[in-house]
């Protein structure tokens, strides 16, 4: 059961309770001195300090989604903290961990562990680092089983294509990595409502409706005091005060076009199906504080259908049910074999092509060609509440992005635009080069009729020597009227955000520990070069949520000399 709460369950200018005797079995580290002397505050000077508090803790959750729960989960029950959580959403949390399959990974071999990182990394994840995630992999399964849910472990990765728990397999030690489902079912909010509900035994309280948080950082020291945040739509600035650390668990940057377009490899990536409040809001606050950026470039993510003029904040993943289609790059040109295997994690790489030509990516959009068969073959897209293949959103509220669910027959996804329709084939293109589309007109009808016969003669062969597509997927695009729908690079979440350390220790430019700042989860994902580890979103969250937790609870706080 998850528990809400809201602005108003809260005082003004009251702390936290306290969470009294929750740190039963307390691991080392929980209770070690500070590593620096806390501030000096008569020194730099007090007008940059808020006047009052409006709430306290000793550790500081900034989002609350699977990296902040384990956080907070790991401070309070180990380390006896009082914490608090900020959540953007306005009725609940949760994030992708909460509506995800549930997939983590887990290993048995550390050494193994921490070679294959260096491997798919090309060397660029610090040893350091991938050792800590390596050692505290290890315990992911206890964890899971500690609070309640069940680790469902598999011999292989259903998420990643039945690659035995890693994404590349082929890779030397690639055997030390495996993966395990939070419930045997891979819903993914199953395993969030248990922890949840282990969050609100504890007394850890979570605060929702938060925005435009500003980190409040001492300016001789550097250290991170706590933010402050707007709540709701009252316009008031709320000071609250972290004694420890703060967290910034935020999630990535799906959900920002400007961020899309500085940093991924390719764009646009339209189409992500995580947490719909995912905007890059942590990676302005770390920045703001003079944090380095690393793996930027990354996302988990594959081929996604997206729509003008659509309102519904989710990935709509939509296709025929018929083998009636055909995949052309916005050259008119097929690519691939159509039926070459779902890559959920690392199918958008095909789309970073780039034709110099014309000075854009080749592949983005692409399109799904398909015929009156392929049409009325079923509804396009999925049913409501469970719009994506890789998300379970069953339950959400329609704040948090419910779905209405696609029509029955296609016909409504035909008037918004969301179905390009034509007679013929040059009646198709031209209703995919509308202008009120994501497209300009580039689409060339010559190569798309050059395209669709070709495959229409494949088929009566009976084998597809040009891409490998199996014989039995063959079926001709012959029966008009035409249909088109298009494809984009998008996903589950983008990787990249504030660089951290082997304690998840958010560092500066100088590589140099910002102190008492901590990242976990999507927006400093610690897998560079590529996404190379099956169930790593999930298992990012638990190890650094848990590290980063420890870590900041063994500070003393930096208002002691105040408490004295």
């Amino acid at each position: 059961m998850t528990t809400d709460y809201s602005r108003r369950d809260f005082l003004k200018g009251a702390g936290l309770a306290a969470v009294g005797a929750a740190s039963m079995g307390a691991l080392s580290g929980c209770s070690q001195g500070s590593d620096g002397s806390a501030a000096n505050l008569a020194s730099t000077g007090e007008d940059w300090m808020p006047e009052v508090w409006d709430y306290e803790c000793d550790f500081l959750v900034i989002g609350y989604g699977g990296s902040g729960l384990w956080a907070a989960l790991t401070a309070a029950d180990e380390c006896g903290a009082e914490v608090l959580c900020l959540e953007k959403a306005p009725v609940r949390g949760g994030g992708n961990s909460s509506i995800n399959m549930g997939e983590f990974t887990w290993t048995d071999d550390v050494d193994g562990c921490v070679q294959y990182i260096e491997n798919f990394s090309k060397g660029l994840v610090p040893e350091a680092s991938a050792r800590a995630w390596a050692e505290e992999c290890t315990r992911n399964c206890e964890y899971v089983e500690k609070w309640g849910a069940v680790a469902f472990k598999l011999e292989g990765s259903q998420a990643s294509g039945f690659k035995n728990g890693c994404e590349l397999p082929e890779l030397d030690t690639a055997g030390a990595m495996h993966v395990a489902r939070i419930s045997e079912d891979g819903n993914g909010a199953d395993g969030w409502a248990i922890l949840d509900e282990a969050r609100a035994d504890l007394g850890v309280e979570v605060l929702f409706d938060c925005h435009d948080e500003e980190l409040i950082q001492n300016p001789l020291t550097k250290e991170i005091l706590g933010c402050y945040t707007l709540i709701g739509d009252d316009g008031k600035k709320y000071a609250v005060k972290a004694r420890k650390g703060t967290l910034l668990s935020t999630g990535g940057f799906e959900h920002n076009e400007e961020m899309h377009a500085n940093y991924l490899k390719c764009y646009p990536a339209r189409g992500f199906y995580g947490w719909p409040f995912n905007t890059g809001d942590g990676h302005q606050m770390a920045m703001a504080v003079g944090a380095k950026l690393w793996n930027m470039r990354e996302m988990i993510g594959s081929t996604t259908t997206n729509f003008p003029n659509n309102d519904y904040k989710y990935a709509i993943m939509a296709s025929p049910h018929t083998n009636n289609y055909l995949h052309v790059d916005r050259l008119g040109q097929r690519f691939a074999n159509e039926m070459g295997g779902f890559d959920p994690h690392n199918g958008w790489h095909p789309y970073t092509k780039f034709n110099d030509d014309f000075g854009d990516f080749e592949r983005i959009p692409s399109w799904i060609i398909f015929d009156k068969t392929g049409f009325e073959g079923g509804p396009l897209g999925p049913e409501a509440q469970s719009a994506t293949m890789q998300m379970w959103l069953d339950g959400l509220p329609e704040e948090c992005g419910a779905y209405q669910g696609w029509s029955e027959d296609n016909s409504v996804e035909v008037e918004k635009g969301w179905i390009k329709k034509g007679d013929t084939l040059e009646e198709l293109v031209a209703s995919m080069a509308d202008p009120n589309a994501f497209v300009d007109d580039m689409m060339d009808v010559e190569t798309l009729k050059a395209s669709v016969a070709r495959y229409n003669e494949l088929c009566k062969a009976g084998e597809d020597t040009d891409f490998g597509r199996p014989a039995d997927a063959m079926l001709p695009v012959d029966n008009p009227p035409y249909y088109a729908m298009p494809f984009y690079p998008g996903g589950c979440t983008t990787l990249g955000g504030p660089k951290k350390n082997e304690n998840a220790q958010v560092l500066d430019g100088k590589d140099e520990v910002i102190p008492r700042l901590y990242a976990s989860g999507s927006i400093s994902n610690f897998q560079a070069h590529t996404y190379g580890i099956s169930g790593g979103g999930n298992a990012e969250n638990m190890i650094w949520g848990r590290i980063s937790a420890r870590h900041a609870c063994s500070l003393e706080p930096w208002d002691a000399a105040e408490a004295e």
